[in-house]
């Protein structure tokens, strides 16, 4: 039985056994997994060109890394306000009003992300200053954020329609358009870093490129191929849309500043301590970013089986479903942190060839091995109670374990133990994360009626 049957048995109020929702999890939770494999596997092989050009490049590209997830992140809300919205629509089996939903979030999309575009590209170059980058990487790492910015409309376009596929329970497709857009990122970033010899500014070049082909095929695959996305609606806006859109956009929008400003607090602490703990810690957060994938693929599933059967008014199933995501989650990742912890060495040298960025950034990824299961849990749980609509508790979470534990952590042990600190601090606060997602989790079914 596929995932599509399955999915059918839930709007169809069927019941599902164990196997069959593990089963279904995993049909859905393995595309996205691979597809966000695939994407860090070329962001580390991306990392690596750049790494090739010296330890400057590799510093401005991540002085502003934190700067282009704030600004991604507060995109966010509008793309999850819409396809939660739809995947809850499609479990009620009202298809006219999804695929309306899904038109109303394109134009919402493209309404607020042209705007931010412009006034980020205007202050690109100031940013690298406002982080206190060193004079050596300030004049790249503006150029990479200016082409990012440029090419956010269709970043945020490619969001929307993945999110939209994967609310309709299609995480296949997405996820092979993600694979083969970061082929293409390679082919482009060889094109650009060595045959026209533009460095960094030909990797910011390469990615947009690449972006740009996958959010245009995707459109075309929700309007043209999606069963569920396909038909015939009005892109009208309607004031419940609209209501519902800022009631699970806003704090999905407040929960991404939150982590997007840490990740800005954070970068701007370790750029205190020099360019070669810039260059690790920009190497180790991208090596690491290959544990996380199968929480986002886990959170993915729940996008679509969390969301339709909140949409089929079956609340019971939905818990159920949750908690045997989150658990996979967890296992998954407690996996990958072994791995991680064993192959440091190995990753590091991947994307540097500068010893003691080597060492250090291996140092770094051994001590986070032991926070990815928690994180895990959190990452789960948050596409769990996004499904579900309840967006406010993940944003209130988020702040309290962040700015109440990783950066008055971070900034104390800075000054004592250089970058090592910061990550130990890291490694603390994504634990307690786990534990208050989980807490949240355990009573987040006592009320809440769907969306549609």
């Amino acid at each position: 039985m596929n995932s599509e049957a399955l999915l059918a048995r839930i709007r169809q109020n069927e019941s599902l056994d164990a196997n069959q929702q593990c089963k279904l999890i995993l049909l859905l939770s393995w595309p996205a997994i691979l597809a966000q494999i695939s994407v860090t596997i070329m962001q580390l092989i991306d990392a690596s060109m750049v790494g090739q050009l010296g330890t400057n490049a590799s510093a401005a590209i991540g002085l502003v890394a934190s700067t282009t997830w704030l600004i991604n992140g507060l995109c966010q809300g509008i793309v999850y306000g819409f396809s939660v919205q739809a995947a809850q629509a499609i479990g009620a089996r009202k298809l006219d009003k999804a695929s309306s939903l899904c038109r109303q979030g394109m134009l919402a999309v493209l309404f607020l992300g042209i705007p931010i575009a412009l006034l980020g590209a205007l202050i690109s170059r100031q940013v690298p200053l406002w982080l206190g980058g060193q004079p050596e990487v300030v004049h790249d790492a503006g150029l990479y954020l200016l082409v990012f910015c440029l090419g956010l409309p269709f970043s945020l376009l490619n969001d929307w329609a993945v999110k939209m596929l994967q609310s309709a329970g299609d995480t296949k497709i997405p996820g092979l358009v993600q694979i083969v857009m970061c082929f293409l990122d390679v082919l482009f970033n060889a094109l650009f870093i060595y045959g026209l010899q533009l460095g960094v500014l030909g990797a910011a070049l390469g990615t947009a490129l690449s972006i740009f082909w996958a959010a245009v095929f995707l459109t075309g695959w929700v309007y043209l191929k999606n069963p569920y996305l396909k038909e015939k609606s009005s892109f009208r806006f309607t004031r419940g849309s609209i209501e519902n859109a800022m009631r699970i956009g806003v704090p999905i929008s407040i929960e991404q500043l939150i982590s997007g400003a840490n990740y800005v607090v954070f970068t701007r602490i370790v750029s205190t301590l020099g360019t070669v703990s810039i260059a690790a810690n920009s190497f180790a957060i991208t090596a690491e970013s290959l544990c996380y994938m199968p929480g986002y693929g886990c959170a993915a599933a729940a996008t679509a089986i969390v969301g339709q059967a909140v949409g089929a008014d079956r609340v019971d199933l939905a818990r159920q479903i949750s908690w045997r995501i989150t658990r996979i989650a967890m296992i998954m990742m407690g996996c990958s942190g072994i791995l991680m912890f064993v192959l440091s060495q190995n990753l590091m040298a991947m994307l540097t060839p500068v010893v003691e960025v080597q060492r250090l950034g291996a140092r770094l990824l051994r001590l986070e091995a032991f926070a990815e299961p928690m994180y895990g849990a959190s990452i789960a749980i948050a596409g769990i109670l996004r499904a579900k609509g309840d967006t406010i508790w993940p944003a209130c979470l988020n702040f309290v374990s962040i700015w109440c534990v990783r950066i008055p952590a971070a900034w104390f042990l800075s000054t004592r133990m250089g970058l090592i600190g910061p990550w130990i601090a890291m490694n603390v606060e994504l634990n307690v994360r786990g534990l208050l997602f989980l807490w949240r989790l355990k009573h987040a079914w006592k009320k809440g009626p769907a969306l549609v």
